[in-house]
């Protein structure tokens, strides 16, 4: 048998170690989770091809524009509560902010005489605008106030202010629709840029300016970090205080926009405006890719899935199913994509 070999692996003098070089570690193929930007693509696709055999208008320009600015407003409310989930927050309030925030304004600039009694007519009708975009930043504020300085449960705090904005809209209103409203607050819902509704390239810039800001700056990375950990962004100089609170106040104006297009495109502002769109808003954000734990989705993501949402609606509506289930293909839809969200996440949801 021949000798062992031998085990000791010292050196002879004067003779250098060779450096260690570390095992190289495999390059990983790009993360699934990365595709789920464009994930809602080939569904939206094949939907378009099934609108087309169920009826060829769904292709035309016109059916086209119509859904767009169908989900124009909504978009808008996706838009915001997906920066807040991103944070790891969430809003409610923003389904009556979407009512609250033009039926103020209307009250306050509508004639009473032209009303048969709704509204005060204190202000001009030129500020109508600037009081809903104020009175949805005040709205975000006053959650901010609640959740960041006191501390308390945002899901609880948001969930009490969407009761209590429903309530004050249904009193100021007194459970009726506010109409004879200015220009000012019809102009951007009705008015048509370039043949395409103006709500329409209001949603498009908005969702622009948005992925520009949370792909490509400070503020928006920041975001991310909050949602990610809090403590380790704190611990890395961000301040997630002021940040969290400049957030819920941009989604709280972003939501008051919103209600200001379908104020002007349906030229009233009802005492239930935006009532049950909180559940439509957290379907496009889930479908879309966003998770309700913060910290991941994009906006691009949240767009395709209220675009998804709304095509399905236009392709039910012309196959002529009844509107009594148009909530239950929608919650279909949120549960098919939460399957696919656990399957490629590879993670338990919590």
């Amino acid at each position: 048998m021949p000798d062992a070999l031998p085990t000791d692996t010292t050196l002879p003098a004067g003779t250098e170690r060779p450096p260690v070089v570390p095992p190289r570690t495999p390059r990983r193929p790009p993360a699934i989770a990365r595709l789920r930007d464009v994930a809602l693509v080939p569904a939206i696709i094949v939907v378009a091809i099934v609108g087309f055999v169920v009826n060829p208008v769904f292709l035309s320009s016109d059916n086209i524009i119509n859904v767009l600015q169908s989900m124009s407003e909504i978009s808008i409310v996706v838009l915001a509560e997906t920066i807040v989930l991103i944070t790891g927050k969430m809003d409610l309030s923003l389904e009556s902010t979407f009512g609250l925030a033009p039926g103020v304004a209307a009250w306050l600039v509508v004639d009473p005489a032209v009303t048969h009694g709704l509204g005060v007519h204190v202000l001009p009708p030129a500020l109508a605008m600037p009081v809903v975009l104020v009175i949805g930043a005040l709205v975000g504020a006053f959650n901010g106030l609640l959740i960041v300085r006191f501390g308390l449960n945002g899901f609880i705090v948001t969930l009490g202010m969407l009761i209590v904005l429903r309530g004050l809209l249904t009193g100021i209103s007194g459970g009726k629709t506010f109409f004879a409203l200015p220009e000012s607050m019809t102009y951007l819902g009705s008015t048509v840029w370039l043949g395409v509704p103006a709500s329409v390239w209001v949603s498009l810039s908005l969702f622009a300016i948005g992925i520009v800001v949370l792909g490509y700056t400070r503020p928006g990375r920041a975001l991310y970090a909050i949602g990610g950990n809090a403590d380790a962004a704190r611990a890395a100089g961000i301040r997630t205080d002021r940040i969290l609170w400049l957030t819920l106040i941009v989604a709280g104006a972003l939501a008051a926009l919103a209600g200001l297009l379908i104020s002007g495109r349906l030229a009233a502002v009802p005492a239930a405006q935006g009532s049950g769109a909180i559940f439509q808003v957290f379907a496009a954000a889930v479908i879309g890719g966003v998770s309700l734990n913060g910290g991941k989705g994009t906006l691009f993501g949240a767009f395709t899935g209220v675009l998804l949402l709304f095509l399905i609606l236009n392709v039910l509506t012309l196959a002529g199913v009844p509107a009594q289930w148009t909530n239950f293909f929608n919650g279909a839809v949120i549960l098919v994509a939460l399957v696919v969200s656990r399957l490629t996440g590879g993670k338990a949801q919590n």
